[in-house]
């Protein structure tokens, strides 16, 4: 298993804007919210992300941010920006990045966009939220320096289509950068073989794919960037252990968010994606869960997930 090689005790076997003409007025219906299974789900552009937004699931999305920090050393992205006029969060969830992001870049005006209105109403001077579809056409009357999107690949139906949208709405020189974590659980040896997990895993694949989306979709962003015109493409990789069982400090601090991570999912995305799709009832999801649950709390399950981490610089004007 490759590790990230930065991590010292990783050695182990593992101005303002303009709104868009897609965006929509705080006044409207998005605030009511669909009640299923228990949990609560965006009402604008109903059912394009299948994840939860309550309060459970925004408690998740910032354990993530935490996961990223920890992988990009602390650091809220790798590319390697300088002139930040206007920047861009797209799929920003909680709003934890560009509010961070904010705080430490004062001359930069930071939006951050989402389907869902769950983003805190005080927030730095320089940060504000709205809420929109970045696969709806992209109508801003300004173009950005910097474009920055986090878990947001599986939920689209045009990966290469949102890139080509980010080129055209980027200042030349400006950056992109895509994080992500794959919807994937892979192991260093045979551990995970007739798991539980692993049929989970394949089905969740397998049902986000007839549903439209491709869970597995980032593994392409590299290309697709080169595709879309951009230039200086680089990617980083990561594996993130699935529970604490590596060694290391680091890597048992990453195995345990990214357990905490997994086991705060499981209930929201299953539900939804195998009653819908696969044709499960709710019981039979309930009782396969539990025995999904105990394996990604098992430390004889030497699973890691794959991450990656890829910007790329539009060309500088000649």
């Amino acid at each position: 298993m490759q590790i990230d090689s930065d991590d010292s005790d990783a050695n182990s076997s593992l101005g303002d804007m303009d709104r868009p003409a897609s965006n929509v007025s705080a006044t409207s219906s998005v605030y009511r919210f669909i009640e299923e299974f228990g949990r609560t789900y965006h009402s604008y552009k109903e059912g394009k992300y299948y994840l939860p937004n309550d309060e459970q699931e925004q408690g998740r999305l910032d354990l993530q941010h935490s996961l990223a920090l920890r992988l990009l050393g602390g650091k809220l992205h790798l590319a390697p920006v300088e002139r930040l006029d206007r920047v861009l969060d797209i799929g920003t969830g909680t709003g934890i990045w560009p509010i961070q992001f904010a705080d430490q870049h004062p001359e930069a005006d930071v939006l951050g966009t989402d389907l869902s209105p769950i983003q805190p109403e005080y927030v730095p001077p320089n940060c504000r939220f709205e809420i929109d579809d970045i696969e709806d056409e992209w109508v801003y009357n300004h173009k950005f320096d910097y474009i920055h999107g986090r878990y947001i690949c599986p939920f689209l139906a045009d990966v290469p289509k949102l890139l080509r949208s980010i080129y055209d709405n980027l200042n030349p020189g400006g950056y992109v950068e895509i994080m992500e974590t794959l919807m994937l659980m892979k192991a260093v040896d045979n551990s995970l073989d007739g798991h539980p997990i692993q049929r989970w895993n394949s089905l969740m694949v397998e049902g986000i794919k007839k549903m439209g989306k491709d869970p597995l979709s980032a593994v392409n962003c590299k290309k697709w960037m080169e595709e879309a015109g951009f230039v200086n493409v680089t990617e980083k990789k990561f594996a993130v252990p699935g529970n604490p069982w590596a060694k290391g400090t680091e890597q048992k601090v990453r195995g345990a968010l990214m357990m905490t991570n997994l086991l705060e999912v499981a209930q929201g995305i299953t539900m939804n994606v195998f009653t819908k799709v696969h044709g499960w009832s709710t019981e039979e999801v309930e009782v396969f869960l539990v025995d999904v649950r105990a394996g990604l709390k098992d430390r004889k399950i030497h699973g890691y997930v794959p991450a990656l981490a890829v910007w790329g610089q539009k060309p500088p004007a000649s």
